[in-house]
């Protein structure tokens, strides 16, 4: 018999680091978890996703409503100001940081936000499968980790395969949103979504405007900081024939 895997196939874009939390991050852990973050069945690794799992959007909601979801959510800045300025519609925020997901919980429960659910795994393996095919009306990807030494770039979330992941999640006609303040980057991503038959682009021009949904982070601020320029992409989910 075979040994099994303890593995993944491909590279994960983080390296999970621990820390020491607050106590109150531990609190939200305790009492705000519950509600807040899924219970996602595991594969092989800890931020894995099980090949069976499924989530059920409507019985996780309690309704049937457009659902927008964020990954690398990073402290939750900008998917609770979203959440709180549009309670009719559902947010995911996956992220595998735990101090993040804690900070999120908390900001979100002081906003009353009750439309917004957390996912504490791997990006694209909550992409799909765990999301039913279409089951996404946005994917918002906004300052992920830009890997900028060149032996680490196979690392960055956005490369050769990422946008058959994204389009199995996205209904016809979703919008995938993402920025970055690393120049190389955002022309990987745009070569990478030009050349994806899921995809057309959702704008003119060179780059697509600021999107206006997206609130000012301190990753933006850092970036525009260092004078770096900060990149919108907006892509289009190609009907399935």
């Amino acid at each position: 018999m075979p040994e099994p895997r303890t593995f993944r196939d491909e590279p994960v874009s983080f390296v999970r680091r621990s820390g020491r939390m607050s106590e109150a991050q531990e609190r939200a852990f305790d009492e705000l978890a519950p509600f807040y973050l899924l219970e996602v069945p595991r594969a092989i690794a800890s931020t894995s996703v099980h090949t069976d799992a499924r989530l059920d959007p409507a019985a996780t909601y309690g309704r049937t409503a457009p659902l927008i979801v964020e990954i690398g959510s990073g402290q939750g800045h900008a998917i609770v100001s979203a959440a709180s300025a549009r309670p009719e519609d559902d947010f995911l925020a996956v992220e595998v940081f735990r101090a993040g997901l804690a900070r999120t919980m908390l900001d979100a429960d002081k906003a009353g936000a009750r439309n917004l659910r957390l996912a504490e795994a791997n990006a694209p393996e909550v992409l799909s499968p765990f999301l039913p095919a279409g089951a996404a009306a946005e994917v918002w990807i906004f300052f992920p980790d830009p890997w900028h030494k060149k032996r680490h770039t196979k690392r960055r979330l956005v490369r050769t395969g990422f946008p058959q992941t994204a389009a199995s999640a996205l209904a016809d006609g979703g919008l995938l949103r993402l920025a970055t303040d690393w120049e190389d980057y955002a022309l990987q991503m745009r070569e990478v979504l030009d050349e994806a038959p899921e995809f057309e682009r959702a704008f003119e021009g060179e780059w697509a405007e600021r999107f206006e949904g997206r609130v000012m982070t301190a990753f933006e601020r850092k970036g525009i900081a260092k004078g770096r320029d900060i990149r919108d992409l907006t892509y289009r989910r190609v009907a399935r024939s």
